[in-house]
């Protein structure tokens, strides 16, 4: 089982004996994306992958953020802190973010890698730095320094 997944479930029973619903709850929803995202992938036993995990807690918070703006949009600053209070939560699992210097490493690697000259072949970087960087740069920053890398 990856390491994520241990420090949830720890996390999870820590949250139930010092009785933090938001904590819980929260923990209880990733836990059931995590199993659900599992079974999907090979069945009740299936174990998913660090990267697989990540990117599901990635799923999550974006969910919560959305959810965020709608409470906004509406008025419901006390269901926005929720959600803020949720994401904070979640973030503490997250691996530590790429700095912009280290994404255009990894970008001119994967460029080199793959012999890519053109806009055409950013699928084929792109594939190759998500593996990579695992979770630890936004699909949509690594995008564009491709595209800035490959014009």
């Amino acid at each position: 089982m990856a390491d994520t997944a241990q420090r949830l479930t720890e996390d999870l029973k820590n949250a139930m004996r010092a009785k933090d619903s938001m904590a819980l709850n929260t923990l209880r929803a990733v836990k059931s994306a995590v199993k659900n995202a599992a079974i999907e992938k090979g069945g009740a036993d299936a174990v998913l992958d660090e990267g697989e995990i990540v990117g599901i807690i990635r799923k999550q918070i974006k969910q919560r953020r959305e959810s965020m703006d709608q409470f906004n949009k509406a008025g419901r600053s006390e269901l926005a802190q929720k959600e803020e209070s949720e994401i904070a939560l979640l973030e503490q699992y997250l691996p530590s973010p790429l700095s912009p210097a280290e994404i255009d490493e990894f970008v001119n690697a994967a460029i080199a890698e793959c012999n890519a000259s053109s806009r055409a072949d950013m699928g084929k970087v792109m594939k190759l730095l998500q593996d990579k960087t695992a979770g630890r740069a936004d699909g949509k920053a690594l995008s564009q320094a491709v595209m800035q890398h490959l014009a």
